[in-house]
Parts: structure tokens; C-alpha cells; sequence
């Protein structure tokens, strides 16, 4: 169980874990010089690591902190090793799980190549309507690659 504000993960430090969402919310972010980019809230039925510094061995870029009380299935790097002995379909499964995140990510990059920041936050917001009531707006503007200003007016004009 991890508590509201505790760090799954701190950035240059080594990812040894993938751990699968049973409840709560986690945000993975960065902080540069001028601001923290969040770039994925984890919600329940979600795996998350930061997927360069657990398969690569290298320091993670990213920050995984808790939102809320989270509960979490924690799969360490030795065991995700030997799954693949005692699962055996899990090379067909691990490459599902691959394509899936990235079809996300192929998905987040066609929207903010393709739509306007109020499409981004329309479909954002169809598909994700629990978030604006659980999580700190700035978190999902920025998720959304736009200015808390700029998400504040597209809200406030969907509001009304």
C-alpha cells in the first residue's frame, strides 16, 4: 500500500519493479527547469514503470508518485524474468501488453498532432470523466500538452 504523496519511483533512480494498479491513482512526471510535465496517470487495471529504465537498465527520467492511497501488484525485474517458465502463452501476452502501450502512445502523439487543444480536452474528458474530480487539473492539462490557463478557459466554455 502505498500513501497519498509516496514515490513509487524517483527520477535517476533505477526502475526494478512493473507494477499493475489495484486501486488509487499514480502520476508519472518530470520536473524541469520551468515546470513538471506530467505524462501518465495511472488508474486502476493499469500497469506502470517506467518502461526505458526497467528493460534498459538505465536511470529512470521519470517520477511515480501516489495521488491517493494505492494498492499495487508489484512484479520485481528477477521475477518478470522468469515468468516466461511458469506462464506458458507469456511471450504472446507480453507482446499484447507492448502493442497496447504503444497504441497509447501512438494515440496521445496523432491527438496532439491532429486536434486542437479543446478536441485534446473534449476527448480527454469522454473518456475520462472521474479524473477531473480526482485529480489536480494543472495535472491533466498538462498531461494534455496545454497551459492550466488555457485548460481553465476550454473548462470553463465547456461549463457554460
Amino acid at each position: 500500500m502505498y500513501k497519498k504523496g509516496d514515490y513509487l519511483l524517483k527520477s535517476g533512480k533505477y526502475c526494478t519493479n512493473l507494477s499493475f494498479v489495484q486501486s488509487g491513482l499514480l502520476r508519472m512526471f518530470v520536473t524541469t527547469e520551468e515546470k513538471e510535465v506530467t505524462q501518465w496517470i495511472s488508474t486502476k487495471g493499469y500497469f506502470t514503470t517506467d518502461l526505458s529504465s526497467f528493460v534498459f537498465e538505465v536511470p529512470s527520467r521519470w517520477n511515480i508518485q501516489a495521488l491517493v492511497d494505492t494498492e499495487l501488484y508489484i512484479i520485481t525485474k528477477e521475477d518478470y524474468k522468469r515468468i516466461g517458465d511458469l506462464v506458458p502463452k507469456w511471450n504472446e501476452l507480453e507482446k499484447l501488453f507492448l502493442v497496447r502501450c504503444f497504441i497509447i502512445l501512438e494515440d496521445r502523439i496523432f491527438s496532439h498532432l491532429s486536434m486542437t487543444a479543446e478536441e485534446r480536452y473534449n476527448f480527454f474528458y469522454e473518456n475520462n470523466r472521474e479524473l477531473f474530480n480526482q485529480v489536480p487539473l494543472q495535472y491533466i492539462a498538462s498531461m494534455l500538452g496545454m497551459t492550466p490557463e488555457t485548460f481553465s478557459r476550454i473548462r470553463k466554455k465547456q461549463l457554460s
